[in-house]
């Protein structure tokens, strides 16, 4: 059964009866959210999400409106077609789901499409359900395409007003305007709001952007349990990216042209990671980066192979 919220034009539908989702002292629930689109670079973000949901028990919460949130003409959903009629449409959902970990502590995950419209009004419902259901800390998770190897660890930037969690993690440390994002707007209006905010954002390299990079989702789970103190699955995210890292390192072997771009990224963060005092920046200004005709034709035609060969990121972490 369903139960419809009290907007004037609906945007979730509640789940009734309801799980339960107090901590075992009482305590409220983490809050993830992990919103695919703009901030996705190499699906991390939607890999870890579908990860955590298949890998821990898992509950509906809520269901979003999509045909109030999303603009299908900017995101076009996906139809089959069978040569005489058409299947099987895609269409895009955001949902809430209540998690338990490996202790058995309860967790919600807000995941799934980034809204398009009605950004104020999605923020607004969000905190309605966090008031509900007692939230007591609310983590972001995003990725990001960076000027960084694939032969190197992946790495998370954090933010937000949670200072206590966050501790010693790497801080941008510099003050920039930048397109927005609802998750983005999600933390700004949750932390005007009272809540501890954390945003993790992975970093994933910029020339594997387009394909599944499931080493920046196995670090965002990892460091999602590092500021919440939840007990989260890891193992299976890390065996898909040793399976993408042996891909890649087998392609990179056979062209030169590619494999001098890599070694150039590697100085570039062995130079940072010297140099974290000294706060340099690992966004590299544009013209430093590598570009398409850089990584060379072959490289470019490698990615587009491992594109064509996916089924997309809902089919989980093994999906390289």
């Amino acid at each position: 059964m369903n139960e419809r919220s009290d907007d004037r034009r609906s945007l979730y539908e509640l789940e009734f009866p309801g799980p339960a989702v107090s901590g075992p002292r009482g305590d409220g629930p983490v809050l993830v959210h992990a919103l695919e689109g703009y901030a996705d670079a190499g699906h991390a973000v939607s890999l870890a999400a579908g990860h955590l949901r298949d890998a821990l028990d898992s509950e509906l919460v809520a269901t979003f409106n999509a045909d109030e949130l999303i603009d299908y003409r900017s995101r076009r959903p996906t139809i089959g077609f069978s040569g005489d009629r058409f299947h099987d449409v895609q269409m895009p959902t955001l949902t809430m789901h209540a998690l338990r970990d490996n202790n058995g502590v309860p967790f919600l995950l807000l995941d799934g499409s980034e809204p398009d419209l009605r950004w104020e009004q999605f923020t607004s419902a969000i905190s309605t359900l966090a008031e509900r259901f007692g939230v007591s800390q609310v983590v972001g998770l995003n990725s990001i395409p960076m000027g960084v190897p694939h032969t190197r660890p992946s790495t998370v930037t954090a933010h937000g007003t949670d200072d206590e969690s966050i501790g010693d993690l790497n801080r941008w440390g510099g003050e920039m305007r930048l397109p927005a994002s609802a998750s983005m707007l999600l933390e700004l209006r949750l932390g005007e709001a009272g809540y501890r905010t954390v945003g993790l954002s992975s970093h994933v390299p910029h020339y594997l952007a387009q394909a599944n990079y499931p080493a920046a989702a196995a670090t965002l789970v990892s460091t999602l349990e590092q500021v919440t103190g939840l007990e989260l699955p890891v193992t299976a995210l890390e065996n898909a990216a040793a399976k993408v890292r042996e891909q890649v390192d087998s392609e990179v072997a056979t062209n030169e042209e590619v494999a001098t771009v890599v070694r150039a990224l590697e100085n570039q963060y062995d130079t940072y990671m010297r140099a974290q005092t000294e706060q340099v920046s690992l966004l590299a200004a544009e013209e430093d980066l590598p570009t398409g005709d850089e990584l060379g034709a072959e490289f470019e035609k490698f990615l587009a192979e491992l594109d064509d060969g996916a089924d997309g990121p809902a089919d989980g972490p093994d999906t390289v």
